[in-house]
């Protein structure tokens, strides 16, 4: 951006900083960040979030056993934004302006030339009775009141689930919930008290897992059955109780229920010009910019993006989402082609404390590992890694 002073010739051109704002402060929101500082040493970059901790949620399947707390997953970003040059907001954002070029917070309003958002999803919570379930995604309290929970249990039936919004079928978050099935199964056999408790898998999709594909299914249901895991498929949920989940195929009873429920968008979304999908979440395309707004991108859980039918919500996507969302903004700014796209690929590894499952699929191929050791230590070896850059 450039700007002519005064009436001299020839003319004097003065670089003016960009301002980019970046909403939210998961896998998107800092990928982003990197990216842009990386790309250009000199814009004006400003994070909006309401904590300056950052949490590593997937570590949460590892609270149960004891080998994670919240001091082992939650890095203070003080230095990571000072080795970016980030400008860090406090608030909860609250609405747009201007077509996105101002940010509403309850701290006060922020400016800018482009606008990332990265604020992830928020749970659908409107079945009744879900108050009497915990969501482990939720953070750090609900990892530990699952602990304190299952140490409390001496006998009984456990429940875990999960289900999609039935607008927007990809935004679920089905891979943990398979972690903390087979993690709690292996955690009660290791005590030698497995055969006290009863442990139930319900989910509405009679293939819970299909977006890993149809041999990662068949691998999950065949281990649920060797674990001696009981399952309850294929049947719209109707709500819970303080002991009990309830299905349009019947009811069970349960001392401790785990349940992810599907996503949406963040409240504020509605009271936006954002363009929504019917699942509310933010219509984007493929090289993430908003539809029909200027320098505004999302990334992640956020938004709605075409794709293939098993395209998923996860920090990997969510990456790749926020490279591709960070170059276009910068290349919006100078008049070049925003094309950068992103590839559609799925990688997890379903971890169950000591072993691991390494799920790949891309538009060219898709694969799913045996059970293996090297598998948890690879997922234990990127948690170092990624928390590492933050620290």
């Amino acid at each position: 951006m450039c700007s002519t002073i005064g009436n001299a010739t020839p003319s004097i051109s003065i670089d003016l900083m960009n301002k980019i704002t970046v909403l939210g402060l998961g896998f998107a929101a800092l990928t982003a960040v990197r990216n842009l500082r990386k790309k250009d040493k000199n814009c004006e970059i400003t994070l909006i979030s309401t904590s300056d901790n950052f949490v590593y949620l997937p570590s949460l399947i590892w609270f149960p056993n004891g080998k994670r707390n919240a001091n082992d997953i939650t890095v203070p970003l003080a230095n990571f934004f000072k080795k970016h040059n980030v400008l860090h907001h406090k608030g909860h954002v609250t609405g747009l302006e201007n077509g996105g070029r101002t940010v509403i917070t309850t701290a006060g309003k922020v400016e800018n030339d482009g606008l990332i958002i990265a604020t992830g999803g928020r749970f659908i919570k409107k079945l009744p009775g879900i108050e009497n379930i915990i969501t482990p995604c939720e953070g750090i309290a609900a990892g530990e009141k699952i602990k304190e929970k299952l140490d409390a249990l001496k006998s009984g039936t456990i429940a875990i689930g999960f289900a999609s919004n039935p607008k927007e079928p990809s935004a679920m978050r089905g891979g943990p919930m398979f972690e903390f099935l087979f993690g709690i199964d292996q955690l009660l056999r290791k005590q030698k008290r497995r055969n006290n408790f009863k442990i139930v898998f319900f989910c509405p999709a009679p293939k819970p897992g299909i977006r890993m594909g149809e041999k990662a299914v068949e691998g999950l249901l065949k281990r649920m059955k060797k674990c001696n895991i009981e399952t309850h498929l294929g049947h719209k949920m109707i709500g819970f109780e303080s002991n009990k989940v309830k299905t349009e195929g019947g009811e069970f009873n349960a001392d401790l229920i785990l349940f992810m429920p599907g996503m949406t968008g963040n409240k504020w979304f509605k009271d936006s010009p954002l363009p929504l999908s019917e699942g509310g979440l933010i219509r984007a395309n493929n090289n993430c910019k908003v539809e029909g707004m200027s320098a505004v991108y999302v990334a992640g859980d956020s938004g709605s993006f075409s794709g293939p039918d098993w395209m998923p919500k996860q920090a990997h996507m969510a990456d790749l989402q926020a490279q591709a969302a960070s170059e276009n903004l910068l290349n919006e700014f100078q008049s070049k082609p925003a094309n950068a796209s992103f590839k559609p690929e799925l990688m997890c590894i379903v971890d169950s404390n000591d072993k691991g499952v390494l799920t790949v699929r891309t538009l060219k191929r898709n694969f799913a590992t045996p059970p293996l050791r090297i598998f948890h230590w690879a997922k234990v070896l990127f948690e170092w890694w990624y928390l590492r850059k933050l620290r």
